[in-house]
């Protein structure tokens, strides 16, 4: 396993333009970049390796597709935020605001590499909060500042090829459920599912 510098993942965040773009192209710059997480004085990190986007109103899997509750009022904000919510009564899934205040839209993190020794696994949304003690009370939290940030590798070596894949778990969502929304690395051994 790669170790990264406290330094290092302690540079500077990802700016607030970096995200108010168009939602795949935030998912896509998105993979390879460092999701670190401080808490109670630990440095959790993780290079992301599988996202998921989430396109507004009009995406019948995207919460903000049920109008502006909320839970979902964070969507509707400036980018750069985070939107945290918990599935199944018992896991919390971290997603990204993107795009423009009033467009509601994000990229769901699914998956890290781990850059540091970690105290669980980091394949899957829920697990993945659960390791880096993530939950609802970062809802809305700026992620331009500390506990938690995306910040970039510099030196990274480049990337594999980007496999596109329908998203997983939202059946419900017609033919919005095939769409292929979800982007991994190629021949990452931490993505969440084939």
């Amino acid at each position: 396993m790669e170790t990264v510098s406290p330094a290092l993942l302690q540079g500077s965040p990802l700016p607030r333009s970096f995200y108010a773009r168009e939602t795949v192209e935030v998912a896509l710059a998105l993979l390879g970049k460092a999701l670190v997480r401080e808490f109670e004085g630990r440095l959790l990190a993780g290079r992301i390796v599988e996202v998921e986007a989430y396109l507004g109103t009009q995406d019948l899997a995207c919460h903000s597709s049920r109008g502006r509750t909320p839970r979902t009022s964070v969507m509707f904000g400036p980018p750069g935020h985070a939107y945290v919510y918990m599935i199944y009564g018992m896991y919390h899934c971290m997603n990204v605001v993107t795009e423009p205040e009033g467009s509601p839209c994000a990229v769901l993190i699914r998956a890290l590499e781990p850059l540091a020794i970690l105290p669980g696994s980091t394949s899957g949304p829920g697990r993945l909060c659960r390791t880096l003690s993530i939950d609802r009370s970062l809802t809305g939290h700026n992620l331009t500042s500390s506990p938690l940030t995306i910040v970039d590798l510099p030196g990274s070596p480049p990337l594999p090829p980007i496999l596109k894949r329908p998203r997983i778990g939202v059946s419900y969502a017609g033919e919005w459920a095939e769409k292929p929304l979800r982007f991994l690395l190629e021949g990452s051994p931490f993505v969440s599912a084939p």
